[in-house]
């Protein structure tokens, strides 16, 4: 059985989100629903959702306001922007901001499963090509496998394989602790940073057979992951 895909629908008229959520649902999307901003910010970091769909209009927090803060901390997932306005300055906006699609109201299901759909699939194929050699290991991110040479691939958790994205896609840089904390854990206090210190220490322990590869505690600051 597939996966469901999860969506987070923001939306304050409940009637129309009723419609959205019931169709999308018909076609296998798993649909989170908030009726303001704010709550729809906390079901981000609690849910981790797939993709995006915001109306601009809300109370609260608008979609431009709320959009603007997830991409703070995640600055790759689809988002998709509903709004009864139509004026280029807008439109303008919302891209601006980090939208990737923008969709009038009033519109069909079928424009906006199209819309995220082919959103789903160009994410899906960047990721695909996300394969990152990192000294002697090959990372299969989208698979979230580790392997040494040609010995057999290790599973990664969630967590370890993002971290290890970030850390590689920033090689022999510094990677901000708060950054990553904000965008992995979903806040930077003591518990978290305490987490992602635990999560630090098994990744080193599994590039540990590649001894050129280095993951150094910048005291305060952050990490960084060194190789050649």
């Amino acid at each position: 059985m597939n996966k469901k895909i999860q969506v987070l629908l923001a939306e304050d008229e409940p009637s129309l989100a009723q419609i959205v959520k019931e169709s999308l649902e018909t076609r296998d999307f798993q649909v989170i629903w908030a009726d303001n901003g704010l709550l729809a910010l906390e079901k981000f970091h609690q849910q981790q959702p797939e993709i995006l769909v915001l109306d601009v209009m809300m109370p609260k927090k608008d979609g431009f306001t709320l959009a603007k803060e997830i991409r703070k901390i995640n600055d790759t997932i689809p988002i998709i922007f509903l709004t009864a306005k139509s004026q280029t300055e807008d439109v303008v906006e919302g891209f601006s901001i980090g939208g990737n699609d923008y969709l009038k109201k009033p519109f069909s299901m079928e424009e906006l499963i199209v819309r995220m759909n082919n959103l789903l699939n160009r994410k899906k194929q960047q990721l695909e090509h996300a394969i990152i050699e990192i000294g002697d290991y090959k990372f299969d991110f989208p698979k979230q496998t580790l392997q040494y040479k040609e010995e057999e691939k290790k599973l990664l958790t969630h967590r370890e394989a993002h971290l290890l994205f970030h850390l590689s896609k920033n090689k022999n840089k510094l990677l901000d602790r708060s950054l990553i904390l904000n965008k992995l854990w979903g806040n930077d206090d003591f518990f978290s940073a305490r987490s992602m210190d635990v999560f630090i220490s098994k990744l080193r322990k599994k590039l540990a057979r590649d001894k050129t590869i280095q993951i150094v505690n910048v005291r305060s600051y952050g990490y960084k992951i060194i190789y050649d």
